[in-house]
């Protein structure tokens, strides 16, 4: 079923927002170079703005956004889930005035909620910016207006 205010079902945006997923596995796995990581950055990113201009969805802007925002939970969950792989021995922790002052199950409380916070807003972020450049090229390309 198509939300009329995104022009997508939900199922399409979260498997839009899934194509950012193996980037994510690759990066914290640290399994591929800074070309194959380019790629996995900007190509689901490209798909996006393809699917939201070819479906001609009403508000490319919120649709991008919504897309960005569902990517920015599944970066924060694959994060969470890939933390001790991707840190091993080296666990990150609180440094200054704050080093050692909190137990180690609060410190990775903490660090954990910021890292997801962090997470969800790059999502928002590149949603956003996202957006723009779809609603901008949705204004400039006759066809992919409705």
């Amino acid at each position: 079923m198509r939300s009329k205010a995104l022009g997508l079902s939900p199922i399409a945006i979260l498997g839009l927002a899934a194509l950012g997923v193996p980037r994510v596995i690759a990066h914290d796995l640290r399994l591929v170079g800074p070309a194959v990581n380019a790629l996995l950055v900007f190509l689901p990113i490209a798909v996006w703005l393809a699917v939201v201009l070819r479906k001609r969805v009403p508000n490319p802007f919120l649709t991008l956004l919504a897309i960005g925002t569902a990517y920015g939970v599944l970066l924060g969950l694959t994060h969470q889930v890939l933390w001790s792989a991707s840190f091993g021995d080296n666990q990150p922790s609180l440094g200054g005035n704050l080093a050692g002052a909190l137990s180690p199950a609060t410190e990775a409380v903490l660090l954990r909620t910021f890292a997801f916070g962090s997470s969800l807003l790059t999502g928002v972020g590149v949603g956003a910016a996202t957006g723009a450049v779809g609603w901008l090229l949705s204004r400039l390309i006759p066809a992919a207006r409705r």
